[in-house]
């Protein structure tokens, strides 16, 4: 089954994307970038949906990072969703790596197309 690993510190966007991916996939989740870390290592997604503001030590473009440098997620697809809209930003997520950059708030329908046009990949 496809994995898809959610890291977002607000529960309501987390859950709003879960609930639109419907069935079909295995969905993990969490709350800031060191836990959502942790859970890649560990499960090895087939794609993060990740937003970039999280409290702690790592937000999402230092998890990105980590996530494109560990040679056990290369095929790890990423789709940033974040509040951040500024051109600037959206270069630095897709220069670092990110198949997607969703500005908040956005259309889950949307964001799920994504999903599954980089999981086609």
């Amino acid at each position: 089954m496809t994995t898809i690993l959610l890291v977002d510190d607000h529960s309501d966007i987390r859950r709003l994307i879960r609930i639109t991916l419907g069935k079909g996939f295995d969905v993990f989740e969490a709350e800031d970038g060191m836990a959502g870390l942790e859970i890649a290592r560990r499960q090895k997604p087939d794609l993060v949906v990740l937003d970039v503001m999280m409290p702690g030590e790592l937000d999402g473009l230092k998890v990105l990072d980590a996530i494109k440098a560990d040679p056990a997620l290369l095929h790890t697809r990423v789709i940033m969703v974040t509040a951040r809209g500024q051109s600037r930003d959206y270069e630095d997520g897709m220069q670092r790596g990110a198949d997607a950059y969703f500005i908040k708030p956005f259309s889950p329908l949307q964001l799920v197309a994504a999903i599954r046009q980089a999981l086609a990949k």
